[in-house]
């Protein structure tokens, strides 16, 4: 029986694996050059991204979903009308309406139109929708476009709640997302295989994710990264801690030194195999992919760590998924005018991106003119973006308590639900979702009062029910009260012998009064707030 002769690529691939030149490379690898070769890989066939691009695609619109969902749950509390920081305040008021036009380029947004609570919340309803059509691979491309827009319209008018980095990165994800997802109703896993521009935009989002990190904390002087001791402070200093990281505080000096190198390493060493090799390339998603692992498990970061990990999936290719998913169709050549058409809009993301990085490094006087255009008209829509968490470790864990009282005399504590209180309340999981308030009464306690904290008070005092509902216990229930204070403490973790005997998590120390007691005036307005003294 006569054999069957291989044909086309394959046939062309086998001729290249038996070249005689080939040969020395493998006898290569059973000698010193083995590992390296090994790690290198010896695949001579251009790698398909059409799988991870599907699979990325539906994982970036469950980012959205849980985008949307943690802040429906808050949206009225926060931006309503009687809200914290209302954006119909924002959007009426006169520093607003004396920019004229330029406000619509500055600060682009739905809302303009309409900030009524209503509104508000049928926006994160219809990003709730759109997220599940992406998860579903209807018309990504159309779906991503408004969910960018709809996210943007929520950030750009958010002010603090909304500053996170996590929300810069998911508006930079989602811009990328809709310059590179395939279009149509359903494109499955696409006509056209993804072309190298649209590939290199991920990775170096990548690239620049970790790298920023790692730089940002080399540049700030923190001793406690020169020394490697962040670690001895992070897990007891994080916003919003996890009973795992109540553990990991109490691992040996010697692992904590460890793990605060392991972190700089793969922070500044590492995301250099993001353009590595295709098996030097898969070393550093299992490495970055770890670090995000571990953090989830010390530290509640929002959707931060599940954007990071999903982020990663373009360092694989095809190969590395087939064993979980079918094949797709084979794809169409690509003309080379769709080339062309996905290198026109990568440049500029890639010239930001690379500027933004060295920058970092040395920010040379005299940048050109068409930069810092480029710049200008990137910023308001979060284009690219600066990123570095936990550039200088905080040593001590300052937190606010919230108080209330009928006579000024005896004082009831409003109870939050996620953030640091009582000390026998043990630190739970939070993340994915993200409670805003929570989070940014952590960064109040670190500094002077911020203008949105004397809002929320105000909003106490007023008994606003929208406000109360962010919290877990009020103490007020019958009617507001008539004072209102933060009293600031120092918060430690136990060590294990108290809390195996006390049962608390927690010890804490009152410093004294951050706010003194605050009453309503004529007119009840953030700026007719009484102050009173006491202690």
């Amino acid at each position: 029986m006569r054999a069957v002769r291989p044909q086309g690529a394959k046939a062309f691939f086998r001729m290249l694996r038996e070249l005689p030149a080939r040969r020395p490379g493998r006898r290569a690898r059973r000698g010193k050059g083995g590992l390296l070769a090994r790690l290198a890989g010896r695949s001579v066939a251009p790698p398909h991204h059409r799988l991870v691009r599907q699979v990325f695609f539906r994982a970036l619109g469950g980012i959205y979903l849980i985008a949307f969902s943690s802040l429906g749950r808050q949206v009225r509390g926060l931006y309503g009308s009687r809200g914290i920081l209302p954006v119909k305040d924002l959007t009426s008021s006169p520093r607003m309406t004396a920019m004229g036009h330029e406000r619509y380029l500055w600060y682009p947004s739905l809302w303009w139109l309409d900030a009524s609570d209503k509104t508000l919340v049928r926006g994160v309803r219809a990003g709730q929708v759109l997220s599940l059509a992406v998860m579903a691979g209807v018309a990504p491309q159309a779906s991503l476009t408004a969910l960018w827009a709809l996210y943007l319209s929520y950030v750009s008018v958010g002010r603090e709640f909304l500053s996170f980095q996590w929300d810069a990165l998911l508006l930079e994800m989602g811009l990328l997302g809709l310059l590179t997802a395939p279009a149509g109703l359903r494109p499955g896993a696409g006509r056209y295989e993804p072309s190298a521009a649209q590939v290199a935009l991920w990775r170096a989002l990548v690239f620049r994710l970790y790298l920023g990190s790692g730089v940002s904390k080399l540049k700030s002087g923190d001793e406690t990264w020169r020394k490697l001791t962040a670690c001895d402070y992070y897990y007891e200093t994080a916003p919003l801690p996890t009973r795992g990281g109540w553990y990991a505080h109490h691992l040996p000096p010697q692992v904590q030194r460890f793990s605060t190198a392991a972190v700089l390493a793969l922070e500044t060493v590492a995301p250099f195999l993001v353009f590595a090799p295709r098996r030097l390339r898969l070393l550093g998603f299992w490495l970055f992919s770890g670090l995000q692992g571990v953090i989830i498990a010390t530290g509640n970061y929002g959707f931060f760590n599940v954007q990071s990990l999903v982020l990663g999936l373009w360092l694989l290719d095809d190969t590395s998924l087939r064993r979980l998913l079918p094949a797709p169709p084979p794809a169409r050549p690509r003309p080379w005018w769709r080339t062309l058409g996905a290198w026109l809009p990568a440049a500029p993301f890639l010239v930001l991106g690379a500027n933004e990085i060295l920058a970092r490094f040395h920010r040379p006087r005299g940048v050109p003119r068409w930069l810092e255009w480029l710049e200008m008209r990137a910023r308001p829509l979060r284009a690219v973006n600066p990123y570095g968490l936990f550039a200088v470790m905080t040593v001590r864990r300052p937190e606010l308590a919230i108080e209330g009282s009928d006579d000024g005399e005896t004082w009831h504590e409003y109870t939050f639900r996620y953030k640091v209180s009582d000390p026998e309340r043990p630190p739970r999981q939070v993340a994915p979702h993200q409670p805003r308030l929570d989070w940014q009464m952590w960064f109040a306690a670190l500094g002077s009062p911020p203008v949105w904290l004397l809002a929320f008070l105000l909003r106490l005092l007023e008994g606003s029910p929208e406000v109360l509902k962010l919290l877990a216990i009020n103490p007020f229930p019958e009617h507001p009260p008539r004072y209102i204070r933060a009293t600031l403490y120092d918060y430690r973790m136990t060590d294990r012998e108290t809390h195996r005997r006390t049962g608390a998590w927690w010890n804490r120390e009152r410093l004294g009064l951050y706010l003194p007691p605050l009453s309503l005036a004529s007119g009840g307005t953030a700026s007719r707030l009484q102050w009173h003294a006491g202690e």
